[in-house]
């Protein structure tokens, strides 16, 4: 089975199923709709995959991705270049398998 990867910190919200949402700054989806992936020792499904412009982030999505705010959600989608208003971003909602 495949895996993804999420910082440390943000490691125990995925795991309870408090994070349910991800920004990833990808050439191109790495992740598909239905597709189960092992990360930080549970299993989750991916329930939808949109590329989008950064801008549309909202205060609910900020809080899904264990984020403080957009700011912060930003820079660590950011890991991979530099991501303004008009980047294309893949966001990547998923639920906790089991």
């Amino acid at each position: 089975m495949a895996s993804i990867e999420f910082s440390p910190e943000l490691r125990p919200g995925v795991a309870s199923g408090e994070i349910t949402l991800t920004y990833r700054l990808w050439q191109r989806a790495r992740v598909k709709v239905g597709g189960r992936y092992l990360t930080s020792g549970v299993e989750i499904e991916v329930d939808d995959v949109e590329l989008v412009p950064f801008s549309t982030v909202t205060p609910e999505d900020v809080a899904r991705c264990g984020e403080v705010d957009v700011e912060a959600l930003r820079h660590r989608t950011a890991h991979a270049g530099p991501v303004t208003d008009d980047t294309l971003v893949h966001r990547i909602e998923f639920h906790l398998v089991g």
